[in-house]
């Protein structure tokens, strides 16, 4: 494969999987062996799913906390676009009433 080819996988499976590695013992990479799926991804899922828990490293952001911060920075980006707009509208105005 290679590239930049990244394979979807569902939030049930992530959650099943997690749960295999919690419930059974095995390491993540048994279970992901088992279940097809790339060791990394499975050892990611799980160390989110443990902040989510509260059993991250402090500092560390929950799913909810990520995406918060994910729509924070878009829409910081939205207005820092709209305030370049209005500025560039209030010199082309000061200009044309200095006329």
């Amino acid at each position: 494969m290679g590239g930049k080819y990244t394979k979807r996988y569902t939030a049930e499976l992530k959650r099943d999987a997690i749960a295999l590695v919690d419930s059974t013992g095995r390491t993540v990479t048994e279970v992901a062996r088992e279940l097809v799926v790339s060791p990394e991804s499975l050892r990611s899922w799980y160390r989110q799913a443990k902040v989510d828990r509260g059993e991250g490293r402090p500092g560390e952001l929950t799913s909810a906390e990520r995406e918060e911060l994910k729509r924070l920075r878009k829409q910081n980006a939205e207005q820092a676009k709209t305030i370049e707009v209005l500025r560039k509208a209030a010199v082309f105005f000061a200009k044309e009433s200095d006329r």
